[in-house]
């Protein structure tokens, strides 16, 4: 039987297409996914992410803990609540996940990761933790409310909230009573991610819905972020693929003076695969691992979809070190071969389309 979050029942209610998910029931849709798409971009949409987990790290080992465990570097995490995107490495260089590290105290962090390898990372990071606590936050539900009216709608359904929360820059996060609220996000619009005690999970989502904030399930979450040029593990990295080859570059400080697990194989090294976007030029839907066929070499789709908001195919792709942005390649799909242009995501951000193209 699949795990059900606290919001299950809501789900239910609402009439959400319930299906699994890494091993959790969850909704797919409410009635239309491409609506919830349009919600989101438009006004103020939210998802029920507490399938994935949160981890406390507590103790004076935690700082260095993390120096170890992550290729991004905790030492920018000078300010309480100050977040931070990163990629976990096996001795290989490979994806063991992706994650947020939200910094409290040197002593104090907590860490968000993805629901499918939640207790691999919860074994891993329990591994090498030492003296430090990890400490799982089952207690904890997650609301993801995202959009560009999604924080004015958060405060009205949090009434008192908007003080402690007005102020946050993107990747913040601030603590309202027991809830914490970090203006975080998937989907390439401004809102927050709000962690509460699971008892008060349905209460505040139902608050969110009086608020005028709509329901959106895991299909409208992908769209919008395949738009806004995320990686979803298991499909764009997974523990063969370095962050190098994932597009993920830019969260892996190799210049500080630290080691971390995976540093020695991806330090000097040139991967000959990078990872870029296509827009689809002939009629048709990209899809995950259809092969790409460039002048350099072969390639494939990790991700790809029909954009709610440009109303054309885009997609994640895994290509030859040597191709370019405006390079023309084809895609294998149904022994057809349709024409489509290199780009660099993301697609659309804050409701606007980045990418124009034939």
């Amino acid at each position: 039987m699949a795990k059900q979050t606290p919001l299950y029942a809501t789900h239910v209610r609402l009439g959400g297409k319930m299906v699994d998910f890494a091993g959790w029931d969850m909704p797919l849709h409410y009635g239309s996914q491409v609506e919830e798409h349009h919600f989101v971009r438009r006004d103020a949409g939210m998802f029920d992410v507490s399938h994935m987990l949160a981890l406390d790290l507590e103790g004076a080992g935690a700082h260095d803990l993390l120096h170890k465990l992550i290729a991004n570097n905790v030492d920018k995490l000078t300010v309480p609540g100050r977040a931070l995107y990163s990629c976990m490495l096996n001795p290989q260089g490979g994806v063991i996940d992706d994650l947020i590290v939200y910094f409290f105290r040197p002593d104090f962090y907590r860490v968000v990761v993805n629901a499918g390898t939640a207790d691999k990372d919860l074994a891993w990071i329990s591994q090498h933790a030492g003296s430090v606590s990890v400490k799982p936050r089952r207690d904890l539900a997650m609301i993801a409310v995202q959009g560009p009216n999604a924080r004015t709608k958060a405060w009205a359904a949090l009434p008192g909230s908007e003080a402690a929360s007005s102020g946050l820059k993107p990747f913040h996060a601030a603590w309202f009573d027991d809830i914490l609220i970090a203006r975080t996000g998937y989907t390439g619009e401004d809102g927050f991610e709000l962690m509460i005690p699971v008892e008060r999970a349905a209460a505040t989502w139902d608050a969110l819905l009086d608020a005028g904030v709509k329901p959106a399930g895991l299909g409208a979450r992908d769209t919008l972020r395949l738009e806004a040029g995320m990686a979803l593990y298991g499909q764009d990295m997974d523990e063969q693929v370095s962050p190098l080859e994932a597009g993920l570059a830019w969260t892996v400080d190799l210049d500080a003076p630290r080691n971390f697990i995976g540093k020695s194989v991806l330090a000097g090294r040139r991967p000959d695969k990078q990872t870029l976007g296509l827009l689809l030029v002939d009629k048709g839907v990209l899809r995950a691992h259809q092969k790409v066929i460039a002048a350099q070499g072969e390639g494939e789709i990790t991700s790809g979809t029909f954009s709610p908001t440009m109303n054309r195919s885009i997609a994640l792709a895994r290509l030859p070190a040597a191709v370019a942005v405006g390079d023309t390649v084809e895609v294998e799909i149904r022994d057809k071969r349709l024409k489509a242009t290199v780009v660099k995501p993301p697609f659309v951000r804050n409701g606007k389309v980045l990418i124009q193209g034939n």
